[in-house]
């Protein structure tokens, strides 16, 4: 139940985070730059909070509060660490069958979701 509160308290914070920094770009210009700048720091964040974990912080209960923060933040920061540790298990054919599907899959699903919302 702790490691549970720990998750909610993290996407909370992950989810005004990624709030205002979307809100704060999306006045400036019709790129979204938001959305960029959210999924690149978030990317970076994981990299560092993992292998940081991982070498030296193993079993402590600030991890769970990171990992609620980082996938309310950003879930492409999760998509691009799995991705990092497939190409250092040398697992290409899988990299690439995990990058085609994830991108193309996730497109055409969002495009007949727009289709079926639209017609709702």
């Amino acid at each position: 139940m702790k490691n549970a509160l720990l998750v909610a308290l993290g996407g909370a914070l992950g989810a005004l985070a990624r709030y205002g920094v979307a809100s704060a770009f999306k006045r400036v210009t019709d790129f979204p730059l938001g959305t960029l700048i959210i999924n690149v720091t978030g990317c970076a964040l994981i990299g560092f909070f993992l292998a940081a974990v991982n070498a030296r912080w193993s079993g402590i209960n600030a991890g769970w509060t990171f990992l609620g923060f980082v996938g309310a933040y950003t879930t492409f920061s999760t998509y691009e660490y799995e991705m990092a540790r497939l190409f250092e298990l040398g697992a290409m054919s899988r990299l690439a069958a995990y990058f085609l599907l994830s991108n193309g899959v996730g497109l055409v699903a969002v495009v007949a979701g727009i289709w079926l919302g639209r017609r709702v």
